[in-house]
């Protein structure tokens, strides 16, 4: 007979295997506040991925979620909005008894973020939820707002008591990229934060680190002989990491001029996927090991010599996509027709230690480009002797390990066999692994995994403060120069970014890869 301790906490009840490894985790007593409830992330995001945990029976039967916005709206309305957004967007089946008892800890206060009235309801509704839900004291607020209400929510929340911590409570704040604009902004900001919030308790999201392909990267080489021995510079010719979208900016003409690809995705996402893929082992997977080793190879980083000839910026044009004439960046609505913010972004990095010196690593980013996906393709040296005659491998290339992240999660290696027949002929073949097909459940959202760690004080997961500032350190000098330096050039939509990118490799004997 199972314990109260082996059961899932939901309506549903159902027993749980305590030699079930799959889901060990499952929050203690606590609550959720999202600061811009009412914008996309949180209608598409963060309410289906708060109750994909309920579903799975993560969270516990008290759990509370409040919604902080500007909508007349009434705790009905709002609960209204969660449900409507969890029908639309929500992995997991919808089951009746899970949504009534997630509703039942469901608030809402109308306020803005210079509201004071606002903040004190806010404060009695978390006092409330503690009594009648079991909260104990325990509440993350989510800030997903535009950065420039960083400081001002923060402050508020330090003015109204809702950043103190009782005996044996905890106190979380949850931060949307970008963290900043720049290396300085970055520590302003980090300086307004934990004015407020102790290191340990700020979480910096970067949903990327989220997906289980990317946590994936740390099994592939740490938990396998096969790959660490080669993981080098003796066998690594180059890396390659890419995340390309086949789409324009849409209505965000707003949050994207101004910032671009490269704020808006080299200096997190990329850099992080370089971080985790080029790292030294940890001595441990808890936060402080992994930020240490991640923090060492950012501080390793070196961008190349000439700027102009190691970086590229670029904007998209007009052209087709899937079989649609497109516009280009500078035609969207909202955008200014001088704009130089960039589309596209290409760099050449190199990691100054032992295990990489000499092995460049090339990040790009881009909307507009041939297809959406992301991977990161570490690509070896060819053989140094061939016994081969050269018409037998002539079609051969370089040995490769591509991780693919999104949207066919899974890892390839190509390598080189022989064609069947009397001829010795070799050729490139694949051997492939998918989630989808070497697993029955489903990878779980990103944000599931987040929401989850941030309530179970998990920072495996997150950025710390040394890492963003890092990472602004090393974009910092490629938008200087580009600034300086006149317009990025163009690309026509739907092909794989401009000439200037491919001339960046072509000077060193390599060429992109065309997922």
């Amino acid at each position: 007979m199972a314990s109260p301790s082996d059961t899932f906490v939901t309506g549903a009840n159902p027993l749980r295997d305590p030699a079930d490894r799959r889901l060990p985790r499952i929050a203690g007593p606590s609550g959720l506040v999202i600061f811009g409830v009412t914008g996309d992330l949180s209608r598409k995001k963060l309410m289906p991925a708060v109750y994909d945990l309920a579903n799975r029976g993560l969270l516990p039967p008290g759990f509370s979620l409040v919604g902080f916005a500007r909508r007349e709206w009434q705790h009905e309305d709002f609960a209204q909005e969660v449900h409507d957004a969890v029908k639309e967007h929500s992995r997991t089946p919808f089951r009746e008894e899970v949504w009534q008892q997630l509703i039942q800890g469901m608030r809402f206060v109308q306020g803005t973020f210079d509201d004071d009235a606002a903040f004190e309801q806010l404060r009695d509704t978390i006092k409330e939820l503690d009594e009648a839900q079991g909260t104990g004291g325990n509440f993350a607020f989510y800030l997903s707002v535009p950065p420039k209400f960083f400081p001002k929510v923060v402050q508020q929340l330090k003015k109204h008591g809702l950043a103190d911590q009782a005996d044996g409570a905890w106190r979380r704040a949850v931060i949307e990229k970008p963290f900043g604009h720049d290396l300085v902004s970055a520590k302003e900001l980090n300086a307004i934060v934990h004015e407020v919030f102790a290191p340990d308790q700020v979480f910096r999201i970067d949903h990327y680190l989220g997906k289980e392909t990317v946590q994936n990267i740390l099994a592939l080489r740490f938990a396998n002989t096969l790959f660490e021995p080669i993981w080098n510079r003796s066998y690594v010719d180059h890396v390659q990491i890419t995340m390309a979208e086949d789409i324009g900016i849409g209505g965000r003409a707003g949050y994207y001029d101004g910032i671009g690809a490269a704020r808006d995705v080299i200096q997190n996402h990329l850099l992080q996927l370089l971080a985790l893929t080029a790292m030294e082992e940890p001595a441990s997977f808890d936060a402080d090991a992994l930020a240490a080793e991640k923090t060492k190879v950012l501080g390793a980083v070196r961008l190349p010599e000439d700027l102009g000839k190691g970086t590229v910026l670029a904007q998209y044009a007009g052209g087709w996509q899937g079989g649609e004439k497109v516009i280009g960046y500078l035609q969207e609505e909202g955008i200014d027709p001088h704009s130089k913010t960039d589309t596209y972004a290409a760099v050449k990095l190199r990691i100054d230690n032992r295990r990489w010196a000499g092995v460049p690593f090339y990040l790009r980013t881009g909307k507009r480009l041939g297809r959406r996906v992301t991977e990161i393709a570490v690509v070896f040296q060819r053989a140094p002797h061939s016994p081969f005659d050269h018409t037998a491998t002539e079609e051969l290339g370089q040995n490769a390990l591509v991780i693919r992240v999104q949207p066919d999660e899974g890892v390839t290696l190509r390598f080189g066999s022989k064609v069947p027949g009397t001829s010795m002929e070799v050729r490139d073949v694949s051997m492939d692994f998918a989630y989808g097909e070497s697993f029955t459940e489903s990878s779980p959202e990103a944000y599931e995994r987040l929401i989850l760690d941030v309530l179970l004080g998990d920072a495996n997961l997150f950025p710390r403060t040394e890492e963003v500032e890092l990472s602004w350190k090393i974009l910092d000098p490629i938008e200087q120069y580009w600034e300086k330096n006149g317009k990025p050039p163009q690309y026509s939509a739907g092909t794989w970014g401009p000439v200037e990118a491919d001339e960046m490799l072509e000077r060193d004997g390599r060429s992109w890869r065309r997922p």
